[in-house]
């Protein structure tokens, strides 16, 4: 193994874990709340990054960036209302497998209505951080008496400060505003909230308006790294290890999962990264490494069934 390069990778696939864990932290919100396990986020944040761009571009409205972002965010609000009252709301009493299987058909109808509303070509998008001069720091220990100097784009440091950022507002508002107590009381049983005096329909509502804004966000810092195209939806299959990695009903066990699977992608893509495994093995697993955030699920679920910091509930009959 390339032990030089070993602090670049790490750090590097840390910093790509951001984002991720932002957008699982999404998927844990609509499952706490409502019980329902949202197949659709990987489009609501398609949705969102393209109407950022079209917003922004000069193709399309050409309107200062972050004014973008902010028509963005409130059409993601918007989006996550109406998927809330049109189509959850008339499953209340159904099977769950039923409402798992309408947040199926409701991704791929997005995904076909953002095929007809924009196109398929890639876009590049608007540049919200610098690409050009990344931060250079030099680490307290050497390799072989060489210094060891890890590159760092700025687009990816600081996507992950903005995700972290968030993640941090979203735990105060859970822990100290009236309504994030109101999520929390109607995700631990919805019929005791209800018997208080909790409106859990306008809390669904909320959750998966606040749900819309994260899918944004992070399909914005997604797309400053990897640019815009239909394929961006398909980033949330990294984050549905994360959230199962951490566990379903854990806020902490989704940032930690999403920072866990980061790590574990940027590891598997170190040069002669065969210390384990042989060479080839190693080559294939670094062009596929949607594979590995599976492969780390697997092991762990074999371990803790209940994830990370899963709860394991036992009822009495």
């Amino acid at each position: 193994m390339n032990w030089q390069l070993l602090p670049q990778f790490a750090i590097t696939g840390l910093l790509n874990g951001g984002p991720i864990a932002l957008i699982a932290l999404g998927i844990v919100l609509i499952f706490k709340s409502s019980e329902i396990f949202n197949f659709a986020h990987g489009q609501m944040l398609l949705i969102g990054a393209m109407t950022t761009w079209w917003f922004s571009a000069d193709e399309g409205l050409g309107l200062p960036l972050w004014t973008a972002v902010l028509l963005a965010l409130a059409v993601s609000i918007l989006l996550g209302l109406l998927i809330e009252r049109l189509t959850l709301r008339p499953m209340t009493g159904q099977p769950l497998l039923s409402i798992i299987l309408m947040t199926l058909a409701l991704g791929q109808f997005l995904q076909g209505l953002t095929i007809l509303t924009f196109g398929t070509t890639q876009r590049n998008f608007p540049v919200i951080f610098s690409i050009t001069d990344p931060y250079r720091i030099t680490l307290p220990f050497t390799y072989n008496d060489n210094p060891i100097i890890v590159i760092l784009k700025q687009n990816l440091v600081w996507s992950f400060v903005v995700a972290m950022v968030c993640v941090i507002v979203l735990a105060l508002f859970f822990q100290y505003t009236r309504t994030g107590l109101s999520m929390r009381a109607t995700a631990e049983d919805h019929e005791t909230a209800q018997s208080v005096g909790i409106r859990i329909n306008r809390v669904f509502g909320i959750s998966w308006a606040i749900a819309g804004i994260i899918a944004a966000i992070g399909g914005v810092l997604i797309a400053t790294a990897s640019g815009l195209d239909l394929s961006l939806s398909i980033v949330v299959l990294a984050a549905f290890p994360a959230v199962l990695l951490g566990g379903l009903e854990s806020i902490p066990g989704a940032v930690l999962g999403g920072l866990i699977i980061g790590l574990a992608q940027g590891l598997v893509g170190l040069p002669n990264n065969n210390f384990f495994m042989g060479p080839e093995v190693a080559q294939a697993i670094r062009n596929s490494t949607e594979i590995v955030p599976y492969v780390i699920l697997l092991i762990v679920l074999v371990i803790r069934p209940d994830g990370l910091f899963g709860q394991k509930r036992i009822e009495r009959i």
